[in-house]
């Protein structure tokens, strides 16, 4: 018996967020939305305190491509050490050091926006970031490093689909 497929179109589980799966808007819609700041919950690994975080579109965007144009070229189809290994932010309850993860819900409701500005993708699961190259139309095997530099190209083009890499 085959499988039945699911749907594309989804609800938007984010105001950021396209109708479809593992798709966000553009940085063009975003703006003529009034849509400039991006959040996500994140949650401490050491006393398990969870609060919200926000993120700057505009600035975090600008600090992204500008490190994907700077390194593209070095990173030869795979992620750096500093997406695989991203430095968390700290906890303002316990004053823990880098040890605020993000809250990753079911993968339809994944905040691929907060999760990219905040450069935090690789606090996913490698079948997690499958399913987003999945639903991007991007090939999805290999290692986490390459599935990684996948989808942060994917969202990179989502956001600004007229630049060029």
């Amino acid at each position: 018996m085959l499988k039945q497929r699911k749907p594309e179109d989804i609800e938007a589980p984010f105001p950021w967020a396209a109708p479809k799966r593992a798709t966000v808007h553009s940085l063009e819609y975003l703006h003529s939305n009034r849509i400039g700041t991006i959040s996500g919950l994140v949650q401490c690994q050491n006393c398990d305190e969870s609060y919200e975080i926000s993120y700057d579109l505009r600035q975090k965007f600008t600090e992204i491509a500008s490190y994907i144009w700077e390194h593209k070229s070095a990173m030869q189809d795979r992620a750096p050490t500093v997406w695989m290994n991203p430095a968390l932010p700290d906890c303002k309850h316990c004053d823990q050091r880098n040890c605020m993860k993000p809250v990753i819900s079911k993968k339809r409701s994944i905040n691929w926006l907060f999760l990219f500005l905040g450069q935090m993708l690789g606090c996913c699961q490698t079948s997690e970031l499958k399913y987003f190259c999945k639903h991007t139309k991007n090939h999805r095997t290999g290692a986490k490093d390459r599935v990684l530099y996948l989808t942060y190209l994917g969202i990179y083009k989502q956001l600004a689909p007229h630049w060029t890499l």
